[in-house]
């Protein structure tokens, strides 16, 4: 299925070293017709990093999608009851919205967007960046591998050797993914190498 016409929402949480993988899949929506708005969990819209100052993250978001950023729980707990979105993808997944989400917490923004969309029943696709994903987190991709609605973006080591434990989404496969959860369906593999 085409993300032609869909609203997309893209959730950014604080895997900031990521930010540049996912704003240029964020302008591939756009180029392929979607309409993509965008929600910061309360550290990515407050937090500077050697990765880029979180005001410009928010500018560049609302630059390149034409719309505000949703930051706050009130703002993006419209998105369930008013079935504003399509589809959503948490674009980094950091290891603790990971656990949240795993556990049914709902304390940020981002959070609060995904649980609106699967009270609607729609896909939820999480593109995770964790440094824990092989230890402490893998219970929870686990449990979220089984959820109705949940959709990974397909993820690998990303530092074998440095970092045995880290892994991190094939953000260049977030359309083929978002496509594929619109159809209810997981795209495959979900574990790859390394590229």
């Amino acid at each position: 299925m085409t993300v032609s016409g869909k609203n997309v929402g893209v959730a950014l949480t604080g895997s900031y070293c990521t930010f540049d993988k996912v704003f240029p899949e964020i302008e591939r929506l756009i180029g392929e017709k979607a309409n993509v708005y965008t929600i910061f969990s309360e550290r990515s819209q407050t937090t500077d990093t050697r990765f880029g100052e979180a005001d410009m993250w928010l500018k560049k978001a609302q630059e390149v999608t034409g719309h505000e950023p949703i930051t706050t729980i009130v703002q993006a707990e419209k998105l369930g009851p008013n079935n504003l979105l399509d589809i959503i993808i948490v674009a980094p997944c950091t290891g603790n919205t990971l656990a949240k989400m795993a556990n049914a917490i709902t304390d940020s923004s981002v959070l609060m967007a995904a649980k609106g969309l699967l009270r609607n029943e729609k896909p939820v696709v999480l593109a995770i960046s964790t440094n824990d994903a092989l230890s402490n987190n893998l219970k929870n991709i686990g449990l979220l591998l089984n959820v109705k609605n949940v959709f990974f973006v397909p993820f690998g080591q990303d530092n074998y050797m440095g970092k045995p434990y880290s892994m991190v989404a094939h953000f260049d496969l977030m359309l083929p993914t978002i496509e594929a959860a619109l159809e209810n369906r997981q795209l495959q593999p979900i574990v790859l190498c390394p590229r």
